[in-house]
């Protein structure tokens, strides 16, 4: 079976006119797995997907399918899977069986979608590359010398190695949108509240988001609709309608104004990401989208209140895990020794830095100094975004300052963080974004991003699709 590029669309159509069962469509994607060279999962979910895809064929026999009834998805190992092994890419969790799904997982088992497994991450989403997993890094389906991306590189890596057709990821500074671009699929990332985070390991509360990996914008699309809206378990859910996302791809692309924020075409990219970049520009000029240059000048501290902000949580979501609740418990003399213990052989290293940065910035004497002022240049970044939005309406930037980069290449903390410097404005401002593939430098892909104002998804996803339409054209 030719699993290349496989979307949802034509796989229902291909299970409603028997061409394939579930149960044979799951065993070709579980044998692919099985052969991955990427190091995109974790855990396999052999037995249960085979169950999952028996019950699936019962429900299309008896004319009960929905759009997903028997589609697989992926999904990273940071979202609770109830039975299936849940790590988060860390030691402190690598035996852990969930009692209960994430919410996001749960509406699309409800739909009767197949789960085939647990994708690699960097531990509790911390990295921008997928080399901080203590499972092994995720290597590039595009060269197998370079990064994936992180935080969700498993993810992205799965599907651009057809090793399943969508997947799930989450998305805290970048971490759906990043590896999108480096593995040269789509990656979207939906206002912050759009859909549940209940049954999400939190990183960054305040930051932290669900988002989906596809091969086409149709397939974000349909995904976001079953996954989006509001849940009694999520207090931070939004009770804002959701809209029909699939039906708003296709419609008509309207005249329509798209910023090209100058903070973000400035030095520090690759010339040949700025020559994509400008090819797609021309593309859609052509379509007939009007371009204008705005201004975020609150773009360049983005990165730095993001780096403050969010270790900040990370050190208190993080208290959670310390030895005697649950997670890796080893034995010491005194109760304080064990903490010590569980929590420096359970956590990895930029998991103990975040945790002690985040200590620093809420410390007494300091709060005021980082994270109140942190805080409050959040909220100036939010300003910016509002007042340009009331322009265009929507923006248009590089994903990525570059390619993947290769493997060990940024060893500086630093360096690594400044992979995420195009991304992490839209998670400070809370408004969704997508990466959209742009064509590619040599082997390699190279990522555009589209950002909306909060809750204008169909919006993002219309010009996407229409993007998608025209650069498959060219």
């Amino acid at each position: 079976m030719n699993l290349k590029s496989l979307t949802i669309s034509n796989i229902a159509a291909g299970l409603r006119q028997k061409e394939y069962s579930v149960e044979e469509l799951t065993v070709a994607y579980l044998k692919a797995i099985n052969q991955d060279r990427y190091n995109c999962f974790i855990t396999v979910n052999d037995e249960q997907a085979l169950i999952q895809a028996r019950e699936a064929d019962k429900l299309i026999s008896q004319g009960k399918a929905t759009l997903l009834t028997g589609v697989p998805i992926a999904i990273k190992d940071i979202l609770t899977t109830a039975g299936i092994r849940t790590t988060a890419g860390s030691k402190m969790l690598q035996n852990y069986l969930p009692p209960y799904n994430a919410t996001a997982v749960q509406k699309l088992l409800d739909q009767g979608m197949i789960i085939l497994g647990k994708t690699n991450c960097d531990e509790f989403a911390m990295g921008a590359s997928n080399e901080n997993s203590a499972y092994g890094q995720v290597l590039n389906p595009h060269d197998p010398t370079r990064v994936s991306g992180g935080s969700s590189g498993g993810s992205a890596a799965a599907v651009a190695a057809d090793l399943a057709p969508v997947a799930l990821g989450t998305d805290t500074g970048g971490s759906v949108r990043q590896p999108a671009s480096f593995c040269g699929v789509v990656g979207l990332k939906p206002t912050y509240g759009r859909v549940s985070r209940h049954g999400l390991m939190a990183m960054a509360s305040s930051f932290d988001q669900v988002g989906i990996f596809a091969n086409t914008v149709e397939d974000a699309a349909i995904l976001l609709h079953y996954i989006a809206g509001q849940d009694r378990w999520d207090s931070t859910s939004s009770m804002v309608e959701v809209a029909d996302y699939f039906q708003a791809t296709t419609r008509p692309l309207t005249k329509l104004t798209i910023g090209l924020p100058k903070q973000y075409f400035q030095s520090g990219i690759d010339p040949e990401v700025r020559d994509k970049l400008d090819s797609a520009v021309k593309i859609l000029t052509d379509a007939g989208v009007n371009f204008k240059s705005v201004d975020l000048p609150s773009t360049d501290y983005a990165l730095a209140t993001y780096y403050v902000m969010v270790p900040a949580e990370v050190s208190s979501n993080m208290a959670r895990y310390d030895g005697v609740r649950y997670g890796l418990s080893l034995p010491a003399p005194s109760l304080i020794e064990s903490y010590k213990k569980s929590r420096s052989l359970g956590f990895g290293t930029e998991v103990r830095r975040r945790i002690m940065l985040g200590t620093f910035a809420l410390s007494s004497g300091y709060y005021q100094a980082y994270y109140a002022k942190a805080q409050k240049v959040r909220e100036i970044i939010k300003q910016d975004f509002n007042r340009v939005f009331k322009d265009v309406d929507l923006l248009l930037t590089p994903t990525t300052p570059s390619t993947a980069f290769k493997l060990g290449e940024k060893s500086d903390p630093l360096q690594m963080y400044l992979a995420d410097v195009f991304t992490v404005a839209a998670n400070c401002a809370g408004i969704p974004g997508i990466s959209l593939p742009a064509g590619k430098i040599g082997n390699l892909p190279v990522g555009l991003q589209l950002m909306a104002p909060v809750w204008q998804e169909s919006k993002l996803l219309n010009l996407a699709y229409h993007w998608q339409q025209h650069r498959d054209q060219k």
